[in-house]
């Protein structure tokens, strides 16, 4: 399965019936922290998921693009070299990882390079702390 490199976002969801449409709920967090913005027009693509019968055999899916069970692309533990994007609300640094995968940082500015370390991960968003600053360790 090709996957275009404008792809924004990547998240489950349920597709929910109203009246006389069916709605398919955008995370706050795509928009908040991600590459989207209200009021703006989207192609959406509908990939099979959990439970689908209709999904490509196992055979046919990269293992590192499987999209029966998308979970998490951190674990806890995992150090990476990352670039700090923004800060949140709190004052985190917020950088994105496969996916767009949110991964929040502390103590750090947009624009720095950290390596971190995943301490803990959630279904929609990993918290790190950093465990070295390349520009600062000469």
């Amino acid at each position: 399965m090709d996957i275009p490199t404008e792809l924004h976002t990547l998240f489950s969801a349920q597709i929910d019936e109203r009246k006389a449409s069916f709605v398919i709920e955008v995370p706050r967090e795509e928009v908040d922290l991600g590459n989207i913005q209200r009021d703006e027009a989207y192609r959406v693509a509908i990939l099979p998921g959990l439970g689908s019968e209709e999904g490509p055999d196992d055979s046919e899916v990269d293992s590192d693009r499987t999209f029966d069970n998308p979970g998490p692309p951190v674990e806890e533990g995992e150090q990476r070299t990352v670039e700090i994007e923004h800060l949140g609300d709190q004052g985190d640094g917020i950088t994105r990882v496969e996916r767009g995968f949110v991964v929040i940082v502390s103590d750090t500015s947009p624009g720095e390079e950290v390596t971190v370390e995943i301490t803990h991960v959630q279904e929609n968003v990993a918290f790190a702390d950093v465990v070295d600053r390349p520009d600062q360790s000469e």
